[in-house]
C-alpha cells in the first residue's frame, strides 16, 4: 500500500511540479495549481463521519468533476471517499494506506493532467506515447 513517500515520488516526478507547505501540511502544485495534498481530518469532519472516520494519513485529489468522485467514492468506498466540506467540489479524499501505488499514480496523473497547462500536459502524454 502507499505512503507519503510514493506520494512526493509520483507527483514530483511530474514536469513542473513543486511541493508547498499549505495549511501547515505538503501540498503538490503544477504550475501554482494544486492538484494533491495531505488533508487531515478537523473536528468537524470527525463528527460528520462519526465511526467511518478513518485513523491514517490522508490524500486530497482533483478530480475532473463530481461525477467522476461520486464514481470513484462508489466503486471502492474503502480508499475513497469525502466530507461535507468538499460538497460539491471536484476532489475526493483517499485512505493513502488503503490504495495501490499503481492506483496512486494514476490518481495523482489524472489530478496532474487536470491542472496542468495544456501544452504542457501535451508534451507530457505525446513522451507517453513513445
Amino acid at each position: 500500500m502507499a505512503d507519503w513517500d510514493d506520494v512526493r515520488r509520483l507527483a514530483l516526478a511530474l514536469p513542473g511540479t513543486d511541493e508547498k507547505l499549505s495549511w501547515g501540511t505538503p501540498a503538490w502544485r503544477v504550475r501554482n495549481k494544486g492538484f494533491v495534498w495531505e488533508r487531515p481530518l478537523g473536528v468537524a469532519d470527525r463528527k460528520a463521519l462519526g465511526d467511518a472516520a478513518p485513523d491514517g494519513p490522508i490524500l486530497g485529489a482533483r478530480v475532473a468533476d463530481v461525477g467522476v468522485k461520486e464514481a470513484l467514492i462508489a466503486d471502492d468506498p474503502s480508499v475513497y471517499f469525502t466530507i461535507p466540506h468538499f460538497d460539491g467540489y471536484p476532489a475526493v479524499l483517499v485512505r493513502l494506506a488503503e490504495i495501490t501505488v499503481p492506483d496512486l499514480d494514476e490518481l495523482i496523473t489524472e489530478a496532474w493532467l487536470l491542472r496542468a497547462p495544456k501544452k504542457l500536459a501535451q508534451t507530457f502524454l505525446d513522451g507517453q506515447a513513445e
